[in-house]
């Protein structure tokens, strides 16, 4: 039975990348894309937000006279067009509402990940694949055009249910997304086209940051005499997300099952027998190494009698995960996952200090009367400087971290890489918490670590916790056990946004030291995780042995 499987599957294991893989990578990187874009879009749409919809409400008083550099002889009255609005100290419980508008995603995330991991398994990747990004295009959609009720409820309680609602697609993709890719893949390929399709969770990054740095000087006139034309800005950015998942959907409708699913699960083999036929078509004739059995005798090549009565249900799962060398890679994929998270969205998503700490966050204060004061600005530059902030934060480091995972992965393999992310990073945070008071204030030192922790985010646990989920589990339990650890991921993130990240200003050394100590378990967890570099599936799930 198991060397049937291993020579129907060897075809698929043994070739070269195709036309059919590159579109594999690029119609789940899209939906990536867009997953990324749609996250991290919020942390600058959010202040533009706060000074269209409470800036009249919180902006008060006036700057004094006389103040150097301004030659006003009187006080200048305090506006929403001059003076940035103070969301979080005027706001009930301002802090964490924010908190929770940028954690409402990942709240989804969860749902959505668990939910459409089993929904993949007990319905296949094909008839699921597609669903959650519908769902990305109709929230995203709802959340451009979010507004206040008359009575009722306020815009940010809207766009935070809209953002919910969303989470949920995005979450959908994870396991969907990195299980179709690696049943897919060739061995030799398998990590790099799973870390090409998470890559581009950097480029929708850095696209965010694009989008409103072009629509801001698109609008800038209009910006500088009126500052509510900040409430274009932030829809059209987070509106330009739904342009790569609408020219994704069809391609993900269209996909085929995979071959793995159809023999493991459905035991319809003269279907998997087509699918792949037609994977093998686009391959070059001297990769095709194992020639495919016609379908009229696949049936008694890959599959028994005994295989085709065993059932897939709960019971075969607690039985499967009650085995310690089996539970310990879940638990390892799933701790892992958490551990980055808590620092990883707790820093991305409150970067605001960090940008401070560069000068990409509002005018230096200055001082009058022997009192630091922010001075008047110009609002549209705020905004301006700010995407400017996070595209250069994105380039120094975040994005080249990704590619060199998708071009070393091979080499190194996921653990190595993996442990030395989850070490550098250790370091690079325990000497931000060690040296808070002086770093603070030399930038090129702050930015030069700051930077290399960024760096290897990506090419460290960033991708391998993406990547290692997707092999590592059986065919029949793989997207429940890939969205299961990536579910463990968002409820780090959600502690890393709500619980730790609202006290990072105020108690920054204190945030630090308790990411620097989670970031060293992930070191540990680590060890619980087999090595998956030049392993078939098979192999690594234990199912070459049924």
């Amino acid at each position: 039975m198991a060397q049937n499987k291993a020579q129907t599957f060897a075809h698929l294991d043994e070739a070269k990348l195709s036309w059919f893989h590159i579109r594999a990578v690029l119609i789940a990187g899209a939906g990536f894309f867009s997953d990324a874009y749609d996250v991290f879009v919020i942390s600058q749409a959010l202040p533009m937000i706060y000074q269209v919809y409470y800036g009249p409400e919180y902006i008060s008083g006036s700057y004094p006279a006389n103040m150097p550099g301004f030659n006003n002889s009187a006080p200048i009255p305090k506006t929403p067009q001059n003076t940035k609005v103070n969301f979080v100290d005027h706001y009930p419980n301002g802090v964490h509402v924010d908190s929770w508008l940028k954690a409402s995603t990942n709240w989804g995330n969860l749902f959505g990940q668990i939910s459409f991991g089993i929904l993949g398994d007990s319905m296949g990747r094909k008839k699921v694949y597609g669903i959650e990004l519908m769902i990305i295009i109709v929230c995203t959609i709802g959340s451009t055009f979010s507004s206040s009720l008359v009575r009722g409820m306020s815009i940010i309680v809207m766009i935070s249910i809209w953002r919910f609602l969303l989470g949920i697609g995005i979450g959908g993709d994870y396991p969907m997304s990195a299980v179709i890719t690696s049943e897919y893949a060739s061995v030799r390929y398998r990590g790099m086209m799973l870390a090409a399709v998470f890559s581009m969770q950097g480029i929708g990054i850095l696209m965010g940051s694009v989008v409103y740095v072009v629509t801001l000087i698109a609008l800038k006139d209009q910006i500088r005499n009126d500052y509510a034309v900040l409430d274009y800005v932030w829809r059209i950015a987070i509106g330009f997300g739904v342009i790569p998942a609408l020219a994704t959907v069809y391609f993900r409708f269209t996909i085929p099952e995979t071959p793995r699913f159809t023999v493991d699960v459905n035991k319809d083999v003269e279907q998997a027998a087509r699918d792949i036929q037609i994977i093998t078509d686009s391959l070059p004739i001297e990769d095709q190494t194992t020639p495919i059995a016609p379908v009229s005798k696949v049936t008694t090549k890959i599959i028994d009698e005994d295989e085709l009565l065993k059932p897939s249900k709960m019971s075969d799962f607690i039985q499967y995960f009650s085995q310690w060398k089996n539970m310990k890679i879940l638990i390892g994929t799933a701790y892992c996952w958490f551990a980055l998270d808590v620092a990883w969205y707790g820093l991305a998503l409150n970067q605001s200090t960090v940008l401070s700490l560069i000068n990409f966050n509002g005018p230096a204060k200055i001082s009058v009367g022997g009192k630091l004061i922010t001075p008047p600005l110009d609002i549209q530059d705020l905004f301006y400087q700010i995407a400017i902030g996070n595209i250069l934060v994105a380039c120094a480091g975040t994005v080249p971290g990704y590619w060199f995972t998708v071009g070393l992965i091979e080499y190194m393999g996921r653990k190595p890489i993996q442990i030395m992310g989850f070490v550098i990073i250790t370091i690079c945070l325990a000497i931000l918490a060690a040296t808070w008071e002086t770093i603070s204030t030399q930038q090129v030192p702050f930015l030069i670590v700051y930077t290399i922790a960024q760096f290897f985010f990506q090419f460290g646990p960033n991708s391998t916790t993406f990547i290692i989920p997707g092999e590592v589990f059986p065919t029949r339990f793989k997207a429940t056990c890939h969205g299961i650890s990536a579910a463990c991921g968002k409820v780090g993130a959600i502690i890393g946004i709500q619980a730790v990240g609202p006290y990072f200003a105020s108690n920054t050394v204190v945030v630090l030291s308790v990411f620097c100590v989670i970031m060293a378990s992930g070191i540990l967890a680590t060890f619980l995780l087999p090595e998956t570099k030049g392993k078939t599936l098979e192999e690594l799930s234990g199912d070459d042995r049924e």
